[in-house]
């Protein structure tokens, strides 16, 4: 039809520019390009700034909470001797490694400190018989449990919710700036098509 604007393309994708383009004078460089420049910066300056922060708060935060649970752990949990009322299952593989890392899930009685006999679950070698003693840590009730939290434990876990923190931190800015830089390229294609519309009828021409 004659008159009719064509639709606008999209621009051509940006060529391999060299670094820091966005910061160099040149007659392509746009105010957007300048803006999101800026805001990659501001962004780099506060992630740098923060994440530190944040992986020392966090950090503090985990180490008191691991240090008071070891703490708690230590005063409700203790090791004892239980006597296997069954039987373990023999190990597929006598002799192997793997045997000598797999534990089964056994009943198995435990005198508590009350003087109380019970019946726990606990963990054991394969092929330990019936009426075997091993050690275990139970509660003060006498149910079978992991032992208490140790120093480097405390500060493994206190170092990876640093780190988490820190990273956390990181990847926030990171999509923070790439929604502004999305948010950008929309407002460049309107522009485009804005520009497009009041180009593309000196190029049209009637039939």
């Amino acid at each position: 039809m004659a008159g009719e604007i064509p639709p606008a393309q999209p621009p051509p994708g940006p060529p391999p520019r060299p670094l820091l383009w966005r910061w160099r004078r040149n007659p392509l460089r746009r105010r957007t390009d300048t803006l999101h420049a800026w805001l990659g910066l501001g962004a780099l300056i506060a992630v740098l700034a923060v994440a530190p922060v944040a992986a020392v708060l966090a950090g503090d935060a985990a180490r008191r909470h691991y240090e008071d649970t070891a703490r708690h752990q230590n005063q409700t949990r203790y090791e004892t001797d239980a006597t296997l009322v069954h039987d373990a299952p023999r190990h597929p593989e006598p002799g192997s490694d793997e045997e000598r890392e797999t534990r089964y899930p056994v009943e198995v009685r435990v005198v508590t400190r009350e003087g109380r006999t019970r019946t726990t679950r606990a963990e054991v070698r394969p092929g330990l018989t019936a009426d075997s003693t091993v050690r275990i840590w139970v509660t003060a009730d006498g149910e079978a449990t992991d032992r208490p939290l140790n120093r480097e434990e405390v500060r493994s876990r206190t170092m990876g919710w640093a780190l988490l923190a820190a990273i956390g931190v990181a990847l926030t800015g990171a999509a923070a700036h790439a929604l502004t830089g999305l948010a950008l390229r929309r407002r460049n294609l309107a522009d485009w098509d804005t520009a497009w519309a009041k180009t593309a009828p000196r190029w049209t021409t009637p039939t």
